[in-house]
């Protein structure tokens, strides 16, 4: 699978803070990927429903468990299938640069800083099927 399939994927961002959204949205435009983004679960149904990601990048102001219960929600209430991978970001659950799969394609994230991010998320999307 070519580079360009990873950086042409579409990442559904979920944050509830507005400049964070904005930034993360920022860099990852900046990295080649195509964005969707939501404030909460509700809109992230929405999205996801109408923009089948690739790829569901979560960080909510929430507890670690109560994150992962709303990307199986929202898995299930989209219609995505468990091939789409799903990171969370858990700024109180993990430790700097820490990486831990959570099951069901989905993993837990605290990375030290941006290129650790992008690292995951292009080493997850390589793993996905062609659509070609």
């Amino acid at each position: 699978m070519t580079n360009d399939r990873v950086r042409r994927s579409l990442i559904l961002v979920i944050e509830d803070v507005e400049e964070t959204r904005y930034g993360i949205e920022r860099l990852l435009t900046v990295s080649g990927y195509q964005i969707s983004t939501a404030r909460d679960e509700q809109e992230a149904i929405q999205r996801a429903s109408l923009d089948h990601p690739d790829l569901i990048l979560i960080s909510l102001g929430l507890d670690a468990e109560s994150i992962l219960l709303v990307a199986r929600r929202m898995r299930e209430h989209a219609g995505l299938g468990k091939e789409v991978p799903v990171v969370i970001f858990c700024v109180t659950s993990l430790g700097e640069g820490d990486e831990v799969a959570a099951g069901d394609n989905v993993y837990m994230t605290r990375p030290d800083n941006f290129d650790q991010l992008r690292a995951l998320l292009s080493r997850l999307l390589r793993k996905l099927p062609r659509a070609d």
